[in-house]
């Protein structure tokens, strides 16, 4: 009988049939005012919000589309357990255990018990922490669930901080990618996110979920006397976050050079895609590196094969500013920041083709890669208007998932975004709207098609990250 394919994504928008996420945990709570950008965040949320009124919409969303028997039918139950959140949490007995949307909290807890991991992984996140013996002696009394927890969020069973929260857990995309049926493992630029890293390593390297892909894992190790690198010399050494790459068919990569990823990092993936024979062709995208913008997925991302949504600023359009002229906007053209593109191939690396912008580039992708022969459509954060094409991108208008082809989840609160997929031919619905029906059986996901679905999103925006953030998917039907 042949083994089920548990990893394999070669699409950005192939229907969407399993994915690594994170819940919110009791750490986002712990981040306080003047550590928030040192962990990250622009913002301090609120807990209880963000769980219950939207980061659940999205699990059951999820659920719904890739694992409908955990949900369908069963809603009232699992909203009345809503006071404690059960069905949620990876330690509670009533917890969902899907294999489709997959927690990695839950992972974590069951790697841990095995006794020669617990040890090393205890071992491993004491001394990165600076934890004191005694402390590391204790945790080793803890059960794997509750040691998961606590290396996740900071908090001991007593409900003690022991070490900093890693708040940006939640953003599972960074901590790695699947490139067909390899992983890329991350290498995190800001210190923020080394133990997440550590624990992700662990994950892939020792669940038995990954068991056959053992050989496909990949690390970036660091360059040679990398570490005697003056601090300011950021682009020589190897930093990387999955928010940079997309695999946008089986054969063609994009690399982003951003903030969090370096371009030594930039090259060392793309002559391990050629050497692993993973692709022939890999995109390098440098976009300035800005707080703003920090990943590539925050200027673009996927809708349809001939669809995508992007930031107008890289476009070969200037942004429309209200009541200015000809001259005013070419004026402003000229003062947008510049983007690099270079695209190379295995058989001629040395002669790389360039594009003049990332509209260039995603209509050249429809094209040649996906063949598409029509128009392609560009959907332009908050319709190209100033200011809310900046607005509406600083709280992820380009950052959308797809669940398939044409179906996507992105924020309510980016109202000209929606405005513009509405006039591109799109329906736009909210998921509480959404999940009655299909709880009432008035729809089906099969016939949802060419839909922006609405998330709530006054407090997970804070966090700067949209839903291609929270997905680390590890499993795409073929789209072609």
């Amino acid at each position: 009988m042949q083994k089920e394919i548990k990893v394999a994504v070669a699409s950005e928008i192939g229907t969407l049939k399993r994915l690594l996420i994170h819940s919110p945990d009791s750490g986002l709570g712990k981040v306080v005012p003047s550590k928030a950008q040192d962990w990250l965040f622009e913002d301090i949320v609120h807990l209880d919000t963000i769980r219950k009124k939207e980061y659940d919409y999205y699990v059951k969303i999820l659920l719904y589309f890739l694992d409908p028997e955990k949900i369908q039918g069963k809603l009232a139950d699992i909203d009345s357990l809503e006071s404690d959140r059960a069905f949620y949490k990876p330690a509670n007995e009533a917890f969902h255990k899907s294999d489709k949307v997959i927690e990695l909290q839950w992972l974590l807890a069951e790697i841990l018990q095995n006794e020669d991991i617990r040890q090393k992984l205890v071992a491993s996140v004491c001394a990165i922490e600076g934890c004191t013996y005694v402390q590391q002696k204790d945790l080793l009394q803890y059960t794997p669930a509750d040691l998961a927890k606590t290396f996740i969020s900071g908090t001991t069973n007593d409900k003690q901080l022991l070490f900093a929260p890693i708040p940006n857990f939640i953003f599972t995309r960074d901590i790695g990618i699947t490139i067909n049926q390899f992983v890329l493992l991350n290498k995190p630029a800001k210190k923020a996110r080394t133990r997440e890293a550590l624990l992700a390593k662990y994950i892939f390297f020792n669940h038995p979920f990954f068991a056959d892909y053992q050989q496909n894992i990949i690390e970036l190790p660091d360059s040679h006397l990398s570490f005697l690198l003056p601090k300011e010399d950021d682009d020589r050494k190897i930093t990387l976050e999955g928010g940079d790459i997309m695999v946008v068919s089986n054969n063609h990569l994009l690399v982003g050079i951003s903030e969090r990823t370096s371009a030594e990092a930039a090259v060392k993936i793309t002559n391990a895609m050629f050497e692993k024979n993973i692709v022939d062709k890999v995109t390098i995208v440098r976009i300035p590196k800005k707080r703003d913008y920090m990943h590539i997925d925050t200027i673009f991302t996927q809708v349809k094969k001939d669809v995508w949504v992007m930031l107008g600023n890289f476009s070969r359009k200037a942004v429309k500013h209200e009541d200015e002229n000809a001259i005013e906007r070419n004026l402003e053209i000229k003062k947008e920041e510049k983007i690099k593109i270079l695209q190379f191939q295995k058989q001629q690396p040395d002669n790389p083709i360039s594009f003049d912008s990332l509209e260039d580039l995603l209509i050249d992708i429809s094209k040649t890669d996906l063949k598409c022969n029509g128009d392609v459509k560009i959907i332009f954060s908050g319709n190209n208007e100033f200011p809310y094409s900046a607005r509406e991108q600083w709280t992820d208008s380009c950052n959308v998932l797809a669940l398939k082809e044409g179906v996507v989840l992105g924020y309510d609160r980016n109202d000209k975004t929606t405005e513009a997929f509405i006039q591109n031919g799109f329906t736009a619905i909210h998921v509480k709207d959404l999940i009655a029906m299909l709880e009432a059986g008035t729809i089906t996901t099969e016939e949802i098609s060419d839909t922006i679905i609405l998330m709530p999103s006054a407090e997970l925006s804070r966090a700067r990250g949209g839903f291609h953030c929270m997905s680390m998917p590890l499993f795409r039907n073929p789209i072609l």
